[in-house]
This record gives structure tokens, sequence and C-alpha cells, in this order.
């Protein structure tokens, strides 16, 4: 596999360069045309630095000094300042005119130079177009600048109704305030349950969960759903979601993510405005389908955000970004719910490509579930080296505090395709080092037990009675379907196919398909009777 993919980062960073080797021809051409907008600019040395930049594929100081002889070594940390700055000024020049914040914040600048010329009225007109479109947008803590300067403007310009401007000044301020305050609280309430999952996967035990409830469920359920503004029923819905999902709730977590995504499709307009939050509602859902099996609904819900993506991800390289990695995710899903792990192949040159192209901006968080998802796809089809290739990125990761779910699960689905590569000369240390580690991370469960427990006793079992042994490790395992907390090992390893696969000498891929077939049919004898399911997915 190709270096980009290690999730090694180089420790030497420049900001200026990452920002320059970013930038698109459009943006690149733009500068230019800003940078050299006053005579003499055309020679300026920040001009030379930022084609000395561009023309490099990895930074190195020698080499800026070398093309550039007139940069002097102690010149150069300034001169970078000078770049950076200039460079998001046009950036800022550029893109203001596609965003709604930015043109807002633009109209509130203009309005206190207008104030600073002492320009009230021209000032007062301004701020009065910016906050009709923040109240619109909920820009809460922009309209707090723009109360605040109209506040201002009042005093100056005083009047015999300033009691009643003071009244209403005071009263807007406390109303977005107060919105201020909702929106910072559920949003730290959001970012806290996602960390949480980030950091522990689902609720692992009874104690887990009421750590959560004492925790997470007064200060959610503190929140009048029927008095909170669309931003602050964002953040409520994420809430919902995430608490649910963490706590093996699937269904009522996939209500709400439903909710959430048919929050933005009743405002439209925010789409663009929050993009990231429409983004991950898709996201959220897609994955509450995987986990329940809704394979129909998947499909359907797939290929819808196939298309609404598509605009979506024109805004900047950060909504395509994300864009990705939700499609990415979806397409692995789509080929290991339905068992076309073969036809899934085809996506793992694409990755390659996306981890190459974002490597340095992803985060672990977000390339460790890519990797596991990837090595699942070799697993079912049969490929148990690729597999173990694809494993062996998440099994080096140092910090064990990131995604400690898949960190455990890698290890166990790696012993899984070494035994069916029939790379068992030391089984009984890679045992022994899984167990260990899953020992280390709090995470032992009874079905990891009891698979542990048969690949330590695989080497005294006689040839003759292995599919004996298998079934009743089978068994064994099945009832844990229904159990709240063991079941989550069924999210991330098939084990029961695994092992029917085994039994009956059919391959993992065709034993999944039958299933997969067999519950599509399941589905399609049921009713959509849910008027919110049916009025978000357009049924």
């Amino acid at each position: 596999m190709e270096k980009h993919i290690s999730h090694k980062k180089s420790d030497k960073r420049e900001g200026v360069f990452e920002l320059v080797k970013l930038m698109s021809k459009a943006e690149k051409r733009n500068f230019k045309l800003y940078a050299t907008r006053l005579d003499g600019n055309e020679d300026a040395k920040f001009l030379r630095l930022f084609d000395a930049l561009d023309s490099m594929e990895s930074y190195s100081e020698e080499r800026v000094l070398a093309t550039c002889p007139t940069i002097t070594k102690q010149q150069l940390p300034n001169l970078k300042a000078h770049l950076y700055k200039q460079i998001l000024t046009s950036l800022r020049m550029l893109n203001v005119q596609h965003s709604a914040a930015l043109q807002i914040r633009e109209s509130i600048d203009f309005a206190k130079i207008l104030f600073d010329k002492g320009l009230y009225g021209e000032a007062q007109k301004l701020l009065g177009k910016a906050e009709t479109k923040a109240r619109e947008l909920e820009q809460w803590a922009t309209l707090l600048d723009i109360v605040d300067l109209k506040r201002q403007l009042k005093v100056l310009s005083y009047s015999g109704e300033m009691n009643q401007v003071a009244t209403k000044t005071a009263r807007d301020s406390g109303e977005i305030s107060t919105r201020v305050n909702n929106i910072a609280q559920l949003s730290l309430l959001s970012v806290q349950c996602y960390a949480l999952h980030q950091h522990i996967g689902f609720a692992r035990s009874q104690k887990d969960l009421d750590r959560m409830q004492t925790f997470f469920k007064p200060k959610i359920d503190s929140y009048d759903e029927n008095t909170l503004n669309f931003t602050e029923k964002f953040y409520f819905y994420q809430c919902k979601a995430w608490y649910y999902y963490i706590s093996h709730q699937t269904t009522l977590s996939y209500r709400y993510a439903l909710k959430w995504l048919d929050h933005f499709k009743q405002n439209p307009e925010m789409k663009s405005v929050m993009y990231d939050g429409y983004l991950r509602a898709y996201a959220h859902i897609l994955d509450g389908m995987y986990l329940m099996h809704k394979q129909t609904a998947f499909l359907r819900t797939l290929e819808e955000f196939e298309r609404e993506s598509a605009a979506i991800s024109q805004l900047n390289d950060n909504a395509a970004m994300i864009t990705q990695q939700i499609l990415f995710t979806g397409q692995l899903n789509k080929c290991i719910m339905a068992g076309t792990y073969k036809d899934g192949l085809w996506l793992v040159k694409s990755i390659d490509s996306y981890l190459k192209k974002y490597g340095d901006r992803l985060s672990l968080l977000e390339k460790l579930p890519l990797y596991y998802k990837v090595a699942t796809l070799y697993f079912g089809d049969g490929n148990y080296a690729k597999c173990i290739e694809y494993l062996s990125y998440i099994i080096s990761v140092k910090d064990h505090s990131i995604r400690r779910d898949i960190q455990c699960y890698a290890r166990m689905l790696n012993l899984m395709a070494l035994y069916d590569a029939g790379m068992d000369f030391n089984i009984d240390y890679q045992i022994r080092s899984v167990y260990s580690f899953i020992v280390k991370m709090r995470d032992m469960t009874e079905m990891k037990s009891e698979l542990l427990s048969f690949f330590k006793s695989f080497g005294n079992i006689n040839a003759l009675d292995l599919k004996k042994e298998l079934k009743i490790l089978y068994e064994r395992l099945k009832p844990y379907e229904r159990h709240r907390y063991e079941r989550r090992t069924f999210y991330y390893i098939d084990l029961l196919s695994w092992l029917e696969s085994k039994i009956s000498g059919r391959s993992m891929g065709e034993i999944v398909r039958t299933k997969y077939e067999q519950n599509q049919e399941v589905e399609l004898r049921k009713p959509a009777n849910k008027k919110w399911y049916n009025r978000v997915l357009g049924m």
C-alpha cells in the first residue's frame, strides 16, 4: 500500500505552504490579480515567495532561499506571515459572494467604517439589512455585534425615543444572549456525546449506560423542543441522535436523525449555511439503516444523498471531503450488507486516492473506520493478506484512546483472518496479545471471551471434530444477537455468517447474500406507515 495511507504525519508543518497547495487554479489566479493591483507589486518579494512555494511538492526552507535569492533568512518569517495574510484576504474577497455569513460580517465591517466617519444614517441602513439577513439565517453571535453597534449609533443620534430604544435594545440583547447560550450548551452536549462515541463506540455495559443517563439525559431533557429555533433544534436533534445511538436504542436514534434531516429539508436555505450538519444527518441515517438492516430504505437514501450532495460538495474543499467520506462509507456498507464483497473492491483504489489527497487533513477518527470497512470487505472476499494489511494500519496506532472499539475489533478480525489464511503457527501468542489488549481497554465481553477460548483450544481440536465445535460455538453466540450490550460485536464482525460458512462449506459472501435477499423479501411485505419516515424519504 502507498505511504499516504499511513496515519503518521510529518513533524514539520508549514501553514502558508499547505494553504498555497490547497488553492485551486481560480483562487491562485485571483490572488495574483489581487496582489498586483497596485503599481510596483509585480516584483514584490511575497509574490516571489508564493511562486516558489507553488512550485514545490514538499516544503524546504533551503529551496525557498535558493529559488528567491533576494529574500534573506531573517526576512523569511515575516514574509511568510505577510503572504499568509494576503492569501486569506484574497480568498475572503473571492468567497464572500458565495457565503451569506461572510456577507453579513462584511456589512458589519462597512457599517463600522461609516460609523467612524460619522455617517450614522448610512451605517444604520447597512446594519438594518445585515440584521434582517442574520435573523433569517440565525447568526446569533453575529446579531450580538449588530445590536451593540446599533446601540452605539442610537446613543450618538440622541432623540426623544431613547427610552424606547434602550428598552428594545435590552430586550433584543437578552433574547439573543439566551439563544447564544442555548446554542453553546446544546452544541457542547453534542460534541461531548460525539467524543464519547469516538472514545468507546457503543455503551459496553450497564455501568456505561448509567453514567450516560446521569450526565447527558437530564441536560438534554431540560430543553423543550417546541420552544427552540432552527439552530437550537439542530443541536437538540443531534444530541438525541448520538445519545440514543451510543445507548443501543437504534430506533430512537434513527428517528431523531430523520427529524434532524427533515429539519433541513423544511429550511432549505440553511443547507449551505450549515452544510456540515446537513451532510452528517445523512451519515447518521445511513448508519442507522445499516445497523437495523433496513436495506431498501438504505439504498434509496444512499441514492438520494448522492443527488443532494452533488451541489453541497461544490461549496468548498471541506464540504467535498466530508461528502466523499460519507459516500465511501455508505458504498462500503452497501457491499458488506449485501455480501457483494468482490463488487466493492473497485472502491479501494478511489479510497486510496482520497486518502492521498486529504490525508494530512483527515484525523484518525476519520481514517480508522475506512481502514476497518476496507479490511472487512477483503475478509468477506477471502483476500486475507489484504485484510491483514489494512488492519495493520489500525493495530499500529499508538494512541489507544481513539476509537477503542475499532482497535479492539480490528485485532479480533485480524485473528480470524490469520486463522482462515492458515497462518496459525504463532496463534497462542496472537491470542494472548489480543486478550491482553482487550482487557487493557476494559472491553472484554462474554462474546469476545467465547471466541478467544475457541481459538485457544483450536490446537487441541481433532480435524474430524472441528465442524462439531464450530456448531457449538455458533449455538453459543447466536443468542447474543438480542443481548443489549453483547450484540454490538455483530455491528463490527458478522461472526454468525462466518461460522455458517465454515460449517456449510459455502463462501461467506454466499451466506450473507442469501440473508440479504430473504430480508428484502420481508421488507417488501411491510407497509411504510410512518408519516415522518415517508416525508423525509419522499415516499
